[in-house]
C-alpha cells in the first residue's frame, strides 16, 4: 500500500475510534430511558434512533450537508459564531458516523438494560443506593456484555460506512478520505488490483468482527443483546 492508502487507515481507525467512545456515552442515557420508560415519547424517540437503519445512507448524508452546511441552520449559526462550519472537515466526518451509526450502539445497550431485574435495584434502594450508585454498582457490572457488543458494532459500522461519510467529507486525502472512499476512487479509477487489497482486509475485519460477536454471544448465552429494528 503507499502513503496515501495508509493514511486512510489511520483515518478510518481514528474515526472509528473516536465515534465508538463518543456514542458509548450518547447512546447510554438514551437506551437506558427506552429500556425503562413508559412514556409515550418512548417509540416515537425509538423510531428517530432506528431511522439510520432503513434511511438511505446518501438521503441521510444529504440532509445533514443542508442542515450542517453555510446556508443551513446549524452552519448559519456556527458562523455568526466566528467557528468553522462541518462539511468537508473530520469533525464534520464524526459528527456524520455518531448519527449514523447511533443505533447500533442504542439498541445493543437497550436489550440489556431491558434484562436488569427490577428487584435487584429495589434492593439497592433499600440499602440506601442512591439512583446514580445503583447505575454503577449494579447496573454497569451486569450491562458489561452489551457495552462489549454496542462497542463492537459501532467501531465496524463506522470503518464500512460509506454514503454517508462521502456525503458530508468529500475526497479529501489526509482529511476526509477513507478506507471505504479509497476503494470507490480505486474502482473509479479502475485500479482493481488497490482496490482487491483494500476491500480484502475489509472482508476479513468484517468476517472476525461478526465471528467475535457469535463467540461472546456464545458464551454468555446470547446475553450481550442483540441488533433489532
Amino acid at each position: 500500500m503507499n502513503p496515501e492508502e495508509w493514511q486512510a487507515v489511520w483515518l478510518t481507525l481514528k474515526l472509528a475510534g473516536l465515534t465508538t467512545a463518543l456514542l458509548l456515552t450518547i447512546a447510554t442515557p438514551i437506551a437506558w430511558w427506552l429500556a425503562r420508560t413508559r412514556h409515550w415519547l418512548r417509540q416515537p424517540v425509538a423510531a428517530i434512533v432506528a431511522l439510520p437503519l432503513v434511511l438511505p445512507p446518501t438521503v441521510l448524508g444529504f440532509y445533514l450537508l443542508v442542515l450542517l452546511g453555510p446556508q443551513g441552520p446549524i452552519g448559519e449559526l456556527m458562523l455568526q459564531l466566528g467557528l468553522n462550519t462541518l462539511p468537508f472537515t473530520f469533525p464534520g466526518l464524526v459528527v456524520a458516523s455518531v448519527i449514523s451509526s447511533l443505533p447500533f450502539a442504542v439498541q445493543p445497550l437497550q436489550n440489556t438494560f431491558s434484562t436488569v431485574s427490577e428487584r435487584l435495584l429495589e434492593v439497592a434502594a433499600t440499602l440506601r443506593a442512591s439512583g446514580w450508585d445503583r447505575f454503577f454498582t449494579v447496573v454497569l457490572p451486569l450491562a458489561r456484555p452489551g457495552f462489549l457488543t454496542a462497542a463492537v458494532l459501532t467501531f465496524a459500522h463506522t470503518i464500512g460506512e460509506f454514503g454517508v461519510i462521502l456525503m458530508i467529507g468529500g475526497n479529501i486525502p489526509g482529511q476526509t478520505k477513507v478506507l471505504s472512499v479509497a476503494i470507490y476512487d480505486h474502482v473509479e479509477t479502475l485500479q482493481y488490483a488497490q482496490a482487491h487489497w483494500l476491500a480484502g482486509g475489509m472482508l476479513v475485519f468484517s468476517f472476525l468482527v461478526l465471528l467475535t460477536l457469535y463467540m461472546i454471544n456464545g458464551r454468555l448465552g446470547g446475553s450481550a443483546g442483540n441488533l433489532t429494528t
